[in-house]
């Protein structure tokens, strides 16, 4: 079956735009993905028909309001192969994260081990140094092997019976390395150890099933996946969320407030303080529904062809350096170029209409790993054509002629 990208195409008026008097090319989706027509719609009918806070009103607004926020989480939660008390909305993966650390960070002691990999986004270090600098927890970090896998044998070796807990991303965001959960959560468990997997980048391209991963948390944000800025999802194990204690207090997360003690609310309201994203998990709905409506695994031959156009393009272009030749990897091409600087890279790209990352892609302990300081990203999505990669290809030798 043939992948119709012009009719994807046609549902997100944005592409239809020029860049520097040169038509869009949009290869920035790892770090935020573009809108179709039908989130945007979603969200307007929301504000302009029936808009309202939700769970605390009882008159007609309130009331469709949260059925339709309601509707979001159980939408989200059979997207992933979960179900709706396990998941908690939050204002993005970040936050989710954050939860977790702060949740998990009130019953951990000195010494006790996290362990992570030189792969991860700042997003899934930070908040765990957080933890080693107030608590003296210790932090061990899996090393990457020089093709941009991971080293299992040596994600293996640093569990110890003091591993408290593992986290690591199920795709990374420069390497588009994909890892084996599965296995890793398998090896953590084997040891006592919890088990978080950042998912922001494989929930796009991969069909995930939290239930099969065996993972104990599971975060993604709505951004990335078509949708709206402002949401994020944390999956948690029923049980793992019935112990976790509160991140945040106020509205909504309490089943009693006195003047001289409170009772909590039942997850997954229990992690949802104050106002929640309202409109954004509308928007999120729209988003799942309509990447549910597509193809997945058409969209995923597609975008591999168009990494391995554009790395067959660029065969002999021995001025351009590639990180991470994984096999199974996604379609995120980062590279440096011999003489230039990412940033100067990328200003000039932009005078062809290609937009690609440039810098550290919150990863700085995985640029030192590979002896840089900066790269540029492109990363593919459903709606990137053949036309494209050919013309960044052809912007890209005509950068490197400049430097040259």
């Amino acid at each position: 079956m043939t992948f119709d990208v012009e009719a994807v195409r046609a549902q997100f008026p944005i592409l239809q735009r020029q860049v520097n008097g040169k038509p869009l090319i949009y290869l920035d989706s790892a770090a935020s993905a573009q809108k179709p027509q039908r989130v945007m719609d979603a969200m307007m009918a929301a504000m302009s028909h029936s808009y309202a806070n939700v769970h605390r009103g009882l008159h007609t607004l309130a009331n469709e309001t949260t059925e339709a926020f309601e509707a979001a989480r159980l939408r989200v939660a059979e997207f992933v192969g979960a179900s709706s008390a396990e998941i908690v909305f939050t204002k993005g993966a970040t936050e989710a994260i954050n939860l977790v650390a702060a949740g998990l960070g009130q019953s951990l002691v000195a010494g006790d081990e996290i362990l992570l990999t030189e792969m991860e986004h700042h997003a899934n270090i930070v908040p765990w140094h957080f933890l080693r600098e107030r608590l003296g927890i210790v932090l061990k970090f899996a090393p990457v092997l020089d093709d941009g896998r991971l080293d299992l044998e040596g994600f293996r070796s640093l569990l110890s019976p003091r591993t408290r807990l593992a986290a690591f991303t199920h795709m990374s965001n420069v390497l588009g390395t994909v890892n084996p959960v599965a296995e890793m959560v398998a090896a953590a468990r084997a040891v006592g150890a919890m088990t978080l997997v950042d998912g922001c980048q494989a929930v796009v391209h991969l069909d995930v099933n939290v239930r099969a991963l065996d993972t104990d948390f599971y975060v993604f944000s709505g951004h990335k996946l078509y949708g709206p800025t402002g949401i994020g999802v944390l999956y948690g194990k029923a049980e793992r969320l019935a112990t976790l204690p509160p991140y945040q207090g106020g509205g909504e997360m309490i089943a009693d407030v006195a003047l001289d003690q409170i009772t909590y609310a039942e997850p997954p309201h229990r992690f949802e303080a104050g106002t929640p994203p309202i409109l954004e998990a509308v928007g999120l709905d729209a988003a799942v529904t309509w990447l549910q409506g597509q193809d997945r695994a058409a969209i995923a031959r597609h975008e591999h062809a168009l990494y391995q156009r554009v790395r067959d393009g660029l065969v002999g272009a021995n001025w351009l350096k590639v990180m991470g030749e994984a096999a199974g990897k996604g379609a995120i091409l980062s590279f440096t170029m011999e003489g230039a600087h990412a940033h100067d890279v990328a200003q000039i790209l932009d005078r062809y209409g290609v937009a690609v990352r440039a810098g550290t892609h919150c990863a700085q302990p995985l640029m030192r790993r590979f002896g840089i300081t900066s790269s540029l990203r492109a990363s593919f999505a459903l709606y990137n054509t053949e036309a494209e990669v050919d013309a960044f290809i052809d912007a890209l030798n005509r950068t490197q002629a400049f430097f040259a």
